[in-house]
């Protein structure tokens, strides 16, 4: 059984309109007068990626002229969908899509396309796409603002439902006297343990933990700055902050138009049940720039990037973090003495956000030239170290020519997101990619599905910080009033 769907079609000659009649999809879709070797593309890229059994239906555009296009959709020998339209949008019905994840789950599937052109039918070579039996996260958290920061104080943070089109608000600054919102954490792709902050005149950070949400102050006695970027500890207890002082610096002219850079950065562990501030002088001192903490699985070492203090008049592109490991018991709250894992700065080059993998065995960062704001670095790009042999590559799979940023894994460490900027250089987007725990190997990424194929043509806020979770955050859930 397969299911064809044919739009209302206006404006169309009489021949088009006898033609759709004759070999319309009213018992089967047309069979093609032609056969073209050339290979269509579509916008988003949906061909020879990986999905998600559970992702929502990957709608897309055909990039080719033709007056009617029919797509089928299937697996095997077997079209579930036939959809007809004098557009080249192609809009897939939910309900089909999802009978088709459902019996294509670790196969291969087709989209087939067939345009007609002054009443002949030409048929593309079919686009094939893998569906895993893996299922993702189901929501991604992510803030919206606009790229440039003339509109701070119109900003939110968002959940989209993956299996769905659905968005709907975490928290907008508007209920916030319009101050900022930033920098969502959750402990372990789960909302139970989650935190963000807000900047302003009453700001401060925001932190649900079991069940109770409430805002506190995460600044160390005598210290100007506070709790920047964040990693909740996996028992739920502790939450290490980098604290930063941010300065951002704009250009009039340049690929880099805003630059953002610290001035000074350190590691503190603040105590969510005791509401206390741990600091060491292994990740906090005057001697080096310590920022992005992130902890193993098991919560015994703190990844995180260091560089030296900055001296006076020092070129900001100069600055370069490399990537260290230090050792934490939790029980004692006794630190060991820190590891470099990587020296980028040897390389030329500086590492920002690393995410360490649910197994433990891989390490996933950012590279960039300088600094370790990589969201305005075009050249900064994904790496993966494996930290059993200390190898490093390049994630050449997933990499383009523009920035490749900010990144989660999912809980089950088989698909992780990163923001890139590659389809205009100035809007980040959540792209999705899977991932082999065990042989490290990626797959081909694929931009976040929207109901309407050309919603990134007309929306102009930036996908800031996205971070996969496996459940919703409750409404109202982050009501600390």
């Amino acid at each position: 059984m397969y299911i064809c769907v044919m739009k209302t079609i206006n404006q169309l000659t009489l021949f088009l309109l006898l033609c759709l009649l004759l070999h319309g999809c009213s018992s089967r879709c047309v069979l093609p007068d032609k056969q073209s070797d050339s290979i269509l593309t579509l916008f988003p890229d949906y061909s020879e990626v990986t999905f998600p059994v559970n992702i929502a239906p990957p709608n897309f555009l055909i990039q080719k002229q033709g007056d009617i296009y029919q797509t089928e959709i299937g697996c095997g020998d077997q079209t579930t969908i036939c959809y007809v339209d004098d557009s080249p949008e192609v809009i897939i019905p939910t309900k089909k899509w999802k009978e088709l994840l459902r019996k294509s789950a670790g196969k291969n599937i087709f989209f087939r396309i067939t345009i007609c052109k002054e009443n002949i039918w030409t048929r593309y070579p079919d686009i094939t796409n893998f569906i895993s039996a893996d299922t993702i996260d189901s929501y991604l958290a992510y803030r919206l603002l606009y790229p440039g920061y003339e509109l701070w104080n119109e900003m939110g943070i968002y959940q989209r439902d993956l299996t769905s089109y659905e968005e709907r608000a975490i928290i907008e600054n508007s209920t916030l006297d319009k101050q900022c919102v930033n920098c969502h954490t959750f402990n372990r792709n789960s909302p139970e343990d989650m935190m963000f902050h807000i900047r302003g005149k009453s700001g401060g950070t925001v932190i649900r933990h079991k069940g109770t949400t409430k805002k506190v102050t995460v600044k160390p006695q005598g210290s100007k700055n506070g709790g920047t970027y964040a990693a909740w500890h996996p028992s739920g207890r502790f939450i290490a902050f980098s604290v930063n002082e941010i300065q951002q610096f704009f250009h009039l002219t340049g690929k880099k138009p805003i630059e953002v850079s610290d001035l000074e950065g350190d590691i503190i562990l603040y105590d969510v049940e005791q509401n206390r501030i741990i600091s060491d002088s292994a990740v906090y001192g005057k001697k080096y720039m310590e920022t992005f903490p992130n902890w193993s699985p098991d919560g015994n070492t703190l990844f995180y990037c260091r560089a030296k203090a900055l001296e006076k008049g020092f070129p900001l592109d100069s600055v370069r973090y490399d990537l260290y490991a230090v050792d934490f018991d939790p029980q004692t709250e006794q630190w060991g003495a820190p590891k470099c894992l990587f020296e980028a700065g040897k390389r030329g080059k500086s590492v920002s956000f690393p995410r360490i993998s649910p197994n433990g065995k891989y390490l996933m960062f950012t590279l960039s030239d300088y600094g370790n704001f990589s969201i305005w670095h075009p050249e900064s790009e994904l790496c993966l170290l494996t930290l059993a042999t200390g190898e490093m590559r390049l994630l050449d799979e997933v990499n383009s020519d523009n920035v490749e940023s900010f990144h989660t894994w999912s809980a089950s460490g088989r698909w992780f997101v990163f923001s890139s900027k590659r389809l205009d250089g100035l809007w980040a987007r959540p792209f999705f990619a899977s991932f082999d725990p065990q042989t490290g190997k990626v797959g081909k990424p694929f931009l976040l599905p929207q109901k309407d194929p050309r919603f990134y043509d007309t929306f102009t806020k930036t996908y800031n910080l996205p971070e996969l979770i496996q459940e919703p955050v409750p409404a109202n859930a982050l009501n600390f009033n």
